[in-house]
């Protein structure tokens, strides 16, 4: 196993399409449903070292639930 080093923290950013269900009600949007079981697909590195997409990629999509959703920019 691999031991990350705290001081030197590697990180990478990336996004890939998925599928979302998104419920509006008189013109309004009330709810925005991620189906969270989508395999990651085709991911683009947004900002960080792509040098370590491959493992950001394996990490996220190895089952663990994520720690929050967040809508928007």
């Amino acid at each position: 196993m691999t031991k990350l080093n705290p001081a030197a923290p590697r990180r990478v950013v990336f996004q890939y399409l998925v599928p979302v269900h998104i419920e509006v009600e008189d013109g309004l949007v009330c709810s925005v449903t991620v189906i969270d079981e989508t395999p990651v697909e085709n991911p683009t590195v947004v900002e960080g070292d792509a040098d370590y997409l491959d493992a950001a990629v394996k990490a996220a999509d190895d089952g663990q639930p994520w720690p929050s959703w967040q809508f928007g920019y």
